[in-house]
């Protein structure tokens, strides 16, 4: 919450705080809570209440506590309509971050940018039938004009394909006018759903989306995995979120496609798995519906092949799950618009001048460098309710300059994501601030894998399986990827916190036990697949997975069979699934 804005409890914040010195193993006295009976008989600092500090926990009440975060930390504002949301400069500034990065990449791929309207005649969007229906109870419609009500009713886009692959049509003609590969960064509007949540969940929000055709299958599978690749390193370079790669089961793909390749992130405070992007190869269903055909090299007329991929505001939603704590936001220092707030710590009768001049010298030093950096000179606020305000606000490092900085020609720093403070020569500024920068990126990004990675659980009874999923992990198991089977782990599972559900099958996959394989092969059955499989968030539903049949996903096999499967039967393709995540071999580009 920016100073100005916030309540009337942060107004006691603005009175200046006792200052004391007392000499530290740093060499520094840091403002604290007064307290009695410590050994050392050390004087301790009344820090006054800033009104700053977060009311609810993320442990405790992890919703509760991503609302205020989201709010207090200045990314959002809520809005008077359900499920829209007003994204601070706060927030933009991240997605700016990581447009930059992703624009540069496609143009390098010859993907070119565009822009198509907003809205969508109803004839075009109900045009391909397992697409609309996929969608339908999410678009909204515009049906007055004024007071007039209108002759045809005016879809708002939930997604670009039938706006965009009429023209397609009309503007391809020849193999000489394919690859055609476009982008666009828009806003879309998904209407019908309940218990938005801020980033997650909106009615509005911002994507790019990419479409595109090939003349061949071979160039469209390569492509899927190209943008895949780029997904990952947004959340894992930029955002320092791990996810797992891989193929969303035959159920849980793009409406109308082929096949979807995702990549998956996982919250384990909620033990929900998250979509974090897909890549689509839409095959050529889509090019029959619409009519987009060409001349291949030999005169013969064919049906281009194409793609569609995307990813939303949702990426920051789920960086904010990962890594915000007690006090507020953690950002990775790659995606953070002020990486370094520089703050001055004046006390009575010290040079205060010479102190800001050193506040400035630093920023500027920082600046050339290349680092986002700025200093934070309001008067009306001590350095105490600073500290706390660009704590909440996440800024990954915080610089403190007082008179003994001042005559040590020094700053002491202070790390976001741990605490850890570190006194820094002014000759090494630069070099150190940097390095410490690099550091908080890396660590962010390790501890968040270690905590993910401590949430994996691999099983193959469907007992194992409920006790995981009550563990709020995220599932591993031996997969079929049959439709009903899926059904009905999702109506087994159902509970209060939602169903279990497949998120992808992993391309990286473990081994299978040797029992299983042996006892398949006896029975004749195709090889199994490992799958990840859990509760989630989701853009357009929330729901977790349960299944209600006997001869379910996760079901005993037969009395005679020592080993209970987590599937009915398996499909040759063979995957692992967990909490929603599927486990496959390395894909092949050529997917059936």
């Amino acid at each position: 919450m920016a100073g100005k804005d916030a309540n009337s409890s942060a107004e006691k914040g603005k009175k200046k705080e006792v200052k004391k010195e007392a000499g530290s193993a740093e060499g520094k006295k840091k403002e604290v809570k007064k307290e009695t009976g410590r050994a050392e008989g050390k004087k301790k600092e009344v820090k006054k209440e800033t009104g700053l500090g977060l009311s609810y926990k993320k442990d405790e009440n992890f919703g509760e506590w991503y609302s205020e975060v989201v709010v207090n930390g200045e990314m959002i504002e809520y809005y008077d309509i359900s499920g829209c949301y007003i994204l601070r400069p706060w927030a933009m500034s991240i997605w700016e971050v990581m447009q930059t990065f992703f624009d540069a990449e496609i143009k390098k791929m010859k993907i070119k940018n565009c822009y198509f309207p907003l809205f969508v005649s109803s004839g075009v969007l109900q045009k391909e039938k397992d697409h609309i229906e996929g969608f339908a109870p999410e678009v909204a419609w515009v049906t007055k004009s004024g007071e007039s009500e209108l002759e045809m009713p005016i879809a708002i886009r939930p997604t670009s394909e039938t706006v965009m692959y009429p023209y397609f049509s009309k503007w391809i003609r020849g193999h000489r006018d394919l690859p055609l590969r476009l982008n666009q960064w828009c806003n879309v509007v998904r209407w019908e759903f309940s218990n938005p949540t801020p980033f997650i969940r909106s009615r509005e929000f911002l994507w790019q989306e990419g479409h595109t055709a090939f003349a061949t299958k071979e160039e469209a599978d390569t492509e899927v995995l190209d943008i895949l690749e780029l997904y990952r390193r947004i959340y894992e370079e930029f955002l320092a979120v791990p996810v797992i790669k891989g193929k969303k089961s035959e159920h849980e793909k793009f409406a109308g496609g082929l096949y979807t390749t995702t990549v998956e992130a996982f919250v384990p405070n909620t033990g929900r798995g998250v979509q974090g992007a897909t890549s689509h190869c839409l095959g050529q269903n889509f090019a029959k519906m619409f009519e987009i055909n060409f001349e291949n090299e030999k005169g013969e007329k064919a049906m281009v092949w194409q793609n569609s991929w995307a990813y939303t505001t949702r990426t920051i939603g789920v960086m904010i799950m990962v890594h915000g704590d007690d006090k507020g936001l953690v950002l990775p220092p790659k995606i953070a618009s002020v990486q370094v707030i520089v703050i001055p710590v004046p006390y009575k009768d010290a040079n205060t001048q010479g102190i800001f001049d050193a506040c400035d010298a630093t920023v500027k030093s920082l600046n050339e460098a290349g680092i986002r950096a700025e200093t934070d000179f309001r008067d009306n606020y001590s350095p105490g309710w600073k500290y706390s305000h660009w704590e909440l606000k996440g800024v990954p490092l915080r610089i403190e300059i007082g008179p003994k900085d001042l005559a040590n020609n020094q700053v002491r720093a202070v790390r976001r994501d741990n605490s850890a403070k570190i006194d820094i020569p002014m000759a090494d500024l630069v070099s150190q601030v940097k390095d410490m920068l690099d550091n908080i990126q890396q660590s962010l990004f390790d501890v968040a894998k270690q905590k993910r990675d401590a949430c994996i659980q691999v099983v193959h009874t469907w007992e194992d399986f409920a006790e995981a999923l009550s563990q709020k992990k995220m599932i591993l198991a031996p997969w079929c990827d049959e439709e009903e089977v899926e059904k009905d782990v999702k109506t087994r599972t159902k509970g209060d916190m939602g169903a279990a559900k497949s998120l992808c099958s992993p391309f990286d996959q473990p081994a299978l036990p040797e029992a299983i394989k042996e006892t398949r092969v006896q029975r004749n059955e195709p090889p199994l697949s490992p799958t990840i499989l859990n509760r989630r968030y989701l853009v357009d539903q929330f729901e977790p997975i349960t299944p209600s049949s006997p001869t379910s996903i996760l079901h005993r096999r037969s009395p005679s069979s020592p080993i209970s499967f987590l599937h009915r039967r398996s499909s040759s393709s063979g995957a692992f699934v967990v909490n929603g995540i599927s486990w496959r071999p390395p894909p092949s580009p050529d997917y059936k």
